[in-house]
């Protein structure tokens, strides 16, 4: 059985307001400046060829373009100078919003520990842990910002790990993750403050890579736990907007996976400039989806924006899925029997995908229904039946009995009673002037 926790008390006052306020200000002038200073580290970083190995170009100067990648962009009609506007400026902008979404909460809301949190976590996380560019490539041109960024790193990584434990209720549940959060809080601050120590040791980074998954399996534990047992009905919404952005941002950058693994050469910058924008994109619907759950969580039907989402990326999977396959074999029938390709393979297939999306949508939304929503989906389909039945049935009595057991069904209420006005106390209300 569900057991509700009282709200925590989570405002701030007097000293503790203005300790906390500072704090703020001085790690966010901290992150600005980093994000400022490494303009020009990060313009060389893009503009500059990387003329080791592709391999070693891919693992330690992903973005830097090869002298064949350089000679692609010119045959591809950008120069090396767009190239780098480019990527800064997509780096920049997304700083930007991360920043900006952390600096409202902050003004709105600087009164509270939670909201004072995740503004943090949104300033320090974004600008330097998802996008490491601006903080490598300072330290790498100028080694004395080393003791800021670490610090900033640091608070970013100890954010990230409690914003995750204690939103939205700002309570740790149960309480013994609060240990869980120490530790792995302490790992993070150890694997910043002897990254080397890491990267040559492959126990270590194994060991690195266990406690990430560790934290995550834990984290995703805690969510669900406090989701059904402790979180009220506010504080389930902010959930659902959180746990929607940080998916589709994983998601989206999926379409990173090929660069991880190499599966394209590291000489291709204008695919890599492709792949930051789409990666810096999805990411980005972190610190909006956080905005809204912490100022504006009434602001739209989250339940209406997931299951659109589940339908119609699970419909655009599929449809993409098998157009392509249809066109695979519609070719190789082709080929087979004249011996050659025909655009009729790509016309005939395009036919059935336009000929399917409607009653494949339909039988994808009717899926999700059953399976997310099946409270929503059995009172619709309990209202559909009495609506059928009103229009047949002549008889008040039973029309009544049914329409007690619709409210009772549908809306779950403890007890239920129908009271129905006679025809003389409905004269007498008419009769009767209006006071």
């Amino acid at each position: 059985m569900s057991q509700r926790a009282a709200p925590a008390h989570t405002s701030l006052r007097g000293r503790w307001l203005l300790l906390a306020r500072l704090t703020w200000v001085a790690v966010t002038v901290t992150v600005l400046a980093i994000v400022s200073f490494s303009v020009p580290s990060s313009l060389e970083h893009y503009r500059s060829v990387c003329t080791a190995t592709s391999e070693v170009c891919s693992e330690r100067a992903v973005g830097r373009p090869t002298p064949e990648g350089a000679r692609a962009l010119q045959d591809a009609g950008l120069s090396l100078s767009t190239y780098t506007f480019l990527n800064v400026a997509v780096d920049k902008v997304a700083d930007f919003v991360w920043i900006a979404v952390g600096a409202l909460i902050f003004l709105r809301r600087s009164d509270d520990r939670m909201a004072l949190l995740v503004s943090l976590f949104l300033v320090t996380f974004g600008p330097i842990m998802i996008d490491s560019t601006d903080a490598d490539t300072l330290l790498a041109a100028q080694p004395a910002w080393g003791l800021p960024v670490r610090g900033v790193q640091i608070v970013g990584s100890i954010c990230a790990t409690l914003f995750f434990f204690l939103f939205p209720g700002g309570r740790f549940v149960p309480h013994w993750t609060l240990w869980l959060a120490v530790a792995f809080s302490a790992f993070d601050v150890s694997r910043t403050l002897f990254p080397d120590l890491y990267s040559r040791s492959p126990a270590l980074e194994w060991i690195s890579y266990m406690v990430f998954l560790g934290t995550v399996v834990i984290v995703t534990w805690s969510l669900v736990y406090r989701y059904r047992r402790v979180s009220s009905v506010e504080q389930r919404r902010q959930t659902k907007w959180v746990v929607f952005g940080v998916a589709l941002a994983i998601a989206g950058s999926f379409v990173q996976l090929p660069v991880d693994l190499q599966w394209i050469d590291a000489d291709t910058p204008l695919v890599l400039l492709l792949f930051n924008i789409g990666f810096t994109a999805s990411f980005l619907l972190i610190p909006l989806s956080v905005g809204v759950a912490v100022l504006r969580s009434h602001l739209f039907d989250i339940d209406v924006l997931i299951n659109r989402t589940l339908v119609y990326g699970l419909l655009t999977a599929m449809l993409v899925g098998f157009y392509f396959g249809a066109i695979v074999v519609l070719q190789g029938l082709f080929v087979a029997t004249t011996d050659e390709k025909s655009n009729l393979a790509v016309v005939a297939s395009t036919l059935v995908i336009a000929a399917l999306f409607n009653p494949l949508r339909r039988r994808i939304q009717s899926f999700i229904d059953r399976g997310f929503y099946r409270n929503k989906y059995d009172a619709r389909k309990t209202l559909e039946g009495f609506s059928a039945k009103l229009r047949n049935e002549t008889d008040l009595d039973a029309l009544g009995d049914d329409l007690v057991e619709v409210v009772r069904d549908t809306m779950q209420p403890e007890h239920v009673t129908l009271w129905l006005r006679s025809r003389a106390e409905a004269s007498r209300g008419m009769k009767e002037p209006a006071g």
